[in-house]
């Protein structure tokens, strides 16, 4: 088997969403280093040209050192932050921690993630870097301040950052996920909100994560000429 020439980071690779980017860029031919809380759930994912491991992406130098990891194993083309840190609490139960830790997951790991990324691919003047949002980073509902806020931080951080290294020839964009995205927990709390047999009727309600991974693909493989800096993505039911 030829060794991969360029690998590819994923911050964030939980069950759903970021295993599917991690699947989906080793299926191209990367080399994918997987980073997660509570790495032991990687171990579906490991073997071939996917390694892993454990990652706080709230600790900068966590952060540097897994980076530094990917790019040993091949110059890294592709970063991907993909913390979540979805929560919903009524303004007033929304504690000074909970809005902390939100942020922190959602905003400033994503900053620090975009920062080390762009100290990595600088040199080369070349390199992918993609961040997921979220609706709430456009709007924000009843219940989400901590995370609106995060997410719309997340965004313009994004933005800041694109407008900046987009000149210097690396590719920064940011995915907005206006969608429940189909695991068995949303499934759930949409069944119960409509019924099974709405949700049945409807099966393209929800969101495959492969459907979220292919997004991804195709703003990796945008040239130079025409790149996106956000794009926003849902089912074609959904109301928007």
């Amino acid at each position: 088997m030829t060794a991969p020439t360029a690998s590819v980071a994923v911050i964030g690779a939980g069950d759903h969403i970021g295993a599917a980017i991690v699947r989906k860029f080793a299926a191209e031919g990367f080399a994918v280093h997987a980073g997660r809380r509570n790495g032991d759930k990687l171990t579906p994912l490991l073997g071939g040209p996917i390694t892993g491991r454990s990652l706080d992406a709230r600790e900068p130098d966590d952060v540097t050192a897994f980076l530094a990891e990917a790019e040993a194993i091949a110059p890294l083309a592709c970063v991907v932050f993909n913390v979540g840190a979805n929560v919903q609490f009524p303004l007033t139960e929304t504690t000074d921690r909970v809005f902390r830790k939100v942020w922190e997951m959602a905003c400033f790991a994503g900053f620090v993630s975009v920062r080390e990324a762009a100290r990595l691919m600088l040199p080369r003047g070349q390199g992918k870097i993609f961040v997921t949002g979220a609706t709430a980073g456009l709007r924000g509902n009843p219940g989400y301040a901590a995370f609106a806020a995060a997410k719309a931080g997340l965004r313009a951080m994004a933005q800041s950052s694109a407008r900046e290294l987009w000149p210097q020839g690396i590719h920064v964009a940011h995915l907005v996920i206006d969608a429940g995205v189909d695991t068995a927990w949303v499934r759930a709390r949409v069944e119960e909100r409509i019924g099974a047999a709405a949700l049945a009727a409807q099966p393209d309600l929800l969101m495959p994560p492969e459907a979220v991974a292919g997004a991804y693909w195709a703003l990796f493989s945008q040239p130079r000429a025409a790149w996106t800096f956000e794009q926003e993505i849902r089912p074609y039911g959904e109301t928007w």
